[in-house]
């Protein structure tokens, strides 16, 4: 069991490796749902990729599939895709097998967005430091390069739901000066992309929305 332990450990690295190589040199720009257990609702908001992706093609000129494909996070199709997307109301868990998964995956030059649709800070919070286990989510500055890579927003993430009423906030996890995953709260980006009579937003405000969200698929291809 021990031999068959360690075998099976050593192919695991070895399938990583081969997934870093190769996702360091694709040229596909695409994103990605991410689906996580725990029992959280992974696939809420399913109008909101697509019309943030249609945005982004229109606007700062990427050319990617309209319908988001939805990868597991212990799978390595994760490695086929620069940005993957996560979100939800409820509980996430994330194994330790997963929780390495989507480390390489980080490390390797993947990024992830996570955005709050509201109560998934407590879970989230706790699940990360299984994938990062000596760092603390930082808040990014006002004049961080997300808020201008396509469109500019000098006040730092636009506040689109009201939530608990508290200040939106953008959180990041550093790989070597690297900023490799961006977490949204008290924002909730992903309402506002969503279409216009899922919540009634005022185009004004689904417009910001889509902006930033185009900033944060900009800065995650690019960099």
């Amino acid at each position: 069991m021990i031999f068959s332990r360690e075998k099976s450990k050593t192919l695991s690295v070895i399938i990583m490796l081969i997934m870093a190589l190769c996702f360091q040199f694709t040229v596909a720009q695409d994103l990605a749902i991410l689906k996580y257990k725990g029992g959280g609702d992974w696939y809420s908001n399913p109008t909101a990729l697509p019309n943030l992706i249609k945005f982004c093609n229109e606007t700062i000129d990427t050319k990617m599939n309209e319908k988001p494909e939805t990868v597991e996070v212990g799978s390595t199709d994760i490695f086929q895709f620069p940005l993957l997307h996560m979100t939800g109301h409820g509980n996430v868990f994330f194994s330790e097998d997963e929780a390495e998964n989507l480390r390489n995956y980080l490390i390797s030059g993947g990024f992830l967005h996570i955005d709050d649709n509201y109560g998934m800070k407590q879970y989230i919070t706790k699940e990360l430091k299984k994938v990062f286990p000596n760092q603390e989510l930082k808040e990014l500055p006002k004049n961080h390069e997300i808020f201008k890579t396509a469109f500019a927003f000098p006040k730092g993430l636009p506040k689109i739901h009201e939530h608990d009423g508290k200040r939106p906030q953008a959180f990041g996890l550093f790989h070597e000066n690297r900023l490799v995953l961006v977490f949204t709260l008290e924002s909730d980006l992903g309402d506002g992309w969503e279409d216009q009579e899922v919540h009634n937003d005022p185009e004004a405000i689904r417009l910001k929305a889509l902006q930033m969200g185009a900033n944060i698929v900009k800065y995650a291809f690019e960099n």
